[in-house]
Order: C-alpha cells, then sequence, then structure tokens
C-alpha cells in the first residue's frame, strides 16, 4: 500500500456515531466495526469524496497533534485493514 493510492467508501457501509465512537456497519456481511475519533475523521473524509493516503495525512497532521511519520504508519496500517475487510475500496485508475 502506497501514500498515492485514492480510497472511496464502499457501498456497502452504513456509519453511525455511537458513544464518542463511529460504528461502521457491512451490509453485505452483517460484520459491526468500530473507530476512534481519529479513524472516525478518516472515515468522514473519505465519505465526502476519493482520496489520496498522503492527501489524508496532510488533514490529519493539520487536526491532530502527531509526528507525520506515525500518521503515515497508522493510516497505512488502518486503510489496509478497512481494505481488507472491504469497507473501503481503491478508486478505478
Amino acid at each position: 500500500m502506497q501514500l498515492t493510492d485514492r480510497f472511496t467508501v464502499s457501498q456497502d457501509v452504513v456509519a453511525r456515531e455511537v458513544g464518542g465512537e463511529l460504528v461502521l456497519l457491512d451490509l453485505a456481511s452483517g460484520q459491526y466495526f468500530g473507530l476512534d475519533s481519529v479513524g472516525g475523521r478518516i472515515w468522514e473524509l473519505l465519505s465526502e469524496r476519493p482520496y489520496e493516503l498522503s492527501e489524508l495525512c496532510d488533514c490529519i497532521e493539520a487536526e491532530f497533534d502527531a509526528p507525520r511519520e506515525q500518521i503515515e504508519a497508522d493510516l497505512i496500517a488502518l486503510a489496509a485493514q478497512l481494505c481488507e475487510q472491504e469497507l473501503i475500496e481503491a478508486e478505478a485508475a
């Protein structure tokens, strides 16, 4: 996975805030997933339009107090998990 990869949310996912956490429901599998505040912000951004991971890093770096290297590593790991669960999709080139 590269920072230049572009993703969007899957059409089969519904998101709702519950108790300060964003909860995702994959309609295809019936599974629930939870995201913390940073993950929720990333989901919110991806819900607006497709983003490159590097663009998401820029947004998170501007809004949260964390080193860029940590943001990049965490975002790549989160994107990989979301892709594996088919909650986000790579945008067709």
